[in-house]
């Protein structure tokens, strides 16, 4: 039986791109791991944590998207955002304040 699923050109471009900003944010931070979170109708996030523990993310415009590119990159993913791979971030004054200030009436986000 001969494989019938169609290959969505754009969507293959689409996680090519995601899997190269992947790999540029893996190589620049010694290594990187990541999670794929569903943002509804938006599509998917993918969070990365380097191995130096800067951290960033990137949106697909789906979850099938954001997985081909993360397998695409060779990156470690995780089911959940919890546990020794959450406690590899670190987190500058910058976070601590915008999270103050939206939390517990920090500075205002102005």
């Amino acid at each position: 039986m001969a494989d019938t699923q169609q290959v969505d050109p754009k969507a293959e471009r689409k996680a090519a791109r995601l899997a190269k900003q992947i790999s540029s944010f893996s190589k620049a931070h010694g290594g990187a791991e990541g999670q794929v979170a569903y943002l509804g109708e938006r599509g998917a996030r993918i969070v990365l944590v380097g191995e130096d523990g800067n951290w960033g993310d990137l949106v697909a415009p789906s979850h099938e998207i954001a997985e081909k590119a993360v397998e695409k990159s060779g990156i470690t993913t995780h089911e959940s955002f919890d546990g020794e791979f959450a406690a590899k971030v670190k987190t500058g004054r910058y976070e601590w304040s915008r999270m103050a200030g939206i939390q517990v009436g920090g500075p205002k986000n102005n």
